[in-house]
């Protein structure tokens, strides 16, 4: 027992295998652009894109007064989220080579970056000031770098 499929149906398969067609194609024809070839060199003249570099940050751990026991855990937890995000920004950094301007990394990565290293630093010294004296100036260690 065969059943037609009705109209709209059919335009639906059309149009996601033309979608598909397309998506694959515009893939082919980025993958040589990255690559640098062209048809003048048969292929052989392919180029290496320079590497991203990495991002640097000041060490805000060797910068803090010292920790009371009561924000320990708290002080610890996010300087290990400052790691996380670091390693983060370098992996996108890594993974967004030759996308963008020339103010790509400043305005997608390393601002992004600080905004959140702030509000983690301010986390931190929230923290020690509850039972502490707060630290001041910690949001000056918020600003990486991009290094090459």
């Amino acid at each position: 027992m065969s059943r037609a499929l009705p109209k709209y149906n059919k335009r639906r398969v059309a149009f996601i295998g033309g979608a598909a067609a397309v998506a694959l194609s515009g893939t082919v024809i980025a993958g040589f652009a990255l690559a640098g070839e062209t048809s003048e060199g048969n292929g052989n003249s392919a180029r290496t894109l320079a590497g991203p570099g990495t991002i640097s940050c000041p060490d805000v751990r060797s910068q803090l007064p010292a920790v009371p026991a009561s924000a320990k855990a708290e002080v610890d937890r996010n300087l290990t989220l400052l790691d996380t995000q670091l390693r983060e920004a370098n992996t996108r950094l890594a993974d967004t080579v030759g996308q963008g301007g020339p103010d790509f990394v400043q305005n997608a990565i390393l601002g992004p970056l600080k905004d959140k290293r702030v509000a983690t630093v301010n986390r931190i010294a929230t923290a020690i000031g509850r039972t502490a004296a707060k630290p001041q100036g910690l949001d000056t260690l918020a600003a990486c770098t991009l290094t090459k």
